[in-house]
């Protein structure tokens, strides 16, 4: 109606022009519609398109194996290899646990018989747990006991007279912590002494270069060597460190026949400051060749070797 144009609002302008309102003919159109659909109930949304493409797989899943870590809190060798060599050296087991299927080599053969005749345990268990528990894809594990360490007090209570003691300050190569054990109880001694922390623990490796002397002598890990030093030398032992800068030699000590602690410095570093201070002495041990130098095992092999044949005379 004409007279309604002068209304307000019922001429609309905008940038076309005025135009005319509907007369209340479209106000349905202002009504809510509902929730918002989910995405994946929307044809063209990437999420239904997912949720389609999802229902046509109809691939069977192998379902998720739960990794069980065997019980005692030892350690894992993983491999082929390092599984026969822990059981040929007698390395401490809890159980032997091979995958399922697993292609059968001479080292798996022996590695059954060996656990066997050990009477340890053996666990069949899918291949996949095989892969959680290690990382390793050859499909057999060994279990270790946790090795039962001794403290610093036992070794100088069951020490003989004149005392014997190794201590190792910052050696990091299990290898070279065994093979240092190894010499250990060939040459008398009555224990090894090593730090708790930046230094080798007694792992599979370990055991298996002391060739099973860390079963028949006392290892001690301590948190502080300077202050266990200190414990010795109220214990009336001589601490003798080796450093092959130190201008005095082995052949010149004096002290071999009585109660001695050897010190071993770190295969890179040798004896940290504070532990070279506490030394009542320091030796080296004298080479043709002065480019050449030897590493903690063999410098501690030799130096024991010269106390042991002192004490012999």
């Amino acid at each position: 109606m004409a007279g309604n144009s002068s209304r307000k609002g019922a001429v609309r302008t905008s940038k076309k022009g005025p135009s005319s309102g509907s007369g209340g003919n479209n106000k349905n159109r202002l009504s809510g519609k509902g929730p918002t659909p989910k995405a994946e109930d929307r044809p063209y949304h990437a999420a239904a398109k997912r949720k389609k493409a999802a229902a046509k797989d109809t691939r069977v899943r192998a379902p998720r194996v739960k990794s069980e870590r065997p019980k005692g809190g030892g350690e894992l060798v993983a491999g082929r290899n390092a599984v026969v060599e822990a059981l040929r050296a007698g390395v401490p087991s809890i159980e032997l646990i091979v995958a399922r299927s697993i292609d059968v080599d001479d080292r798996i053969t022996e590695s059954l018989q060996l656990a066997l005749s050990q009477h340890l345990p053996i666990r069949e268990v899918h291949r996949a747990e095989v892969e959680g528990l290690s990382g390793s894809s050859q499909g057999i594990l060994l279990a270790i006991k946790p090795y039962q360490y001794s403290s610093f007090e036992e070794i100088m209570l069951r020490a003989s007279e004149p005392k014997l003691i190794v201590a190792l300050d910052g050696v990091t190569d299990p290898r070279n912590l065994g093979a240092v054990i190894r010499s250990a109880a060939a040459f008398g001694a009555d224990g090894v002494v090593m730090t708790e922390r930046r230094a080798a623990a007694m792992t599979a490796s370990a055991w298996k270069s002391s060739a099973g002397a860390a079963s028949r002598l006392q290892v001690a890990q301590v948190t502080n060597l300077a202050r266990t030093i200190d414990a010795a030398k109220k214990e009336g032992c001589f601490v003798i460190g080796l450093d092959g800068d130190s201008d005095q030699t082995l052949g010149e000590m004096k002290l071999a026949k009585e109660s001695i602690m050897i010190v071993v410095g770190s295969e890179g570093k040798g004896l940290s400051r504070l532990v070279r201070e506490k030394c009542d002495l320091v030796i080296s041990i004298p080479m043709r060749a002065s480019t050449e130098s030897l590493n903690a095992s063999v410098a501690t092999s030799i130096a024991l070797f010269w106390v042991d044949e002192q004490r012999r005379k």
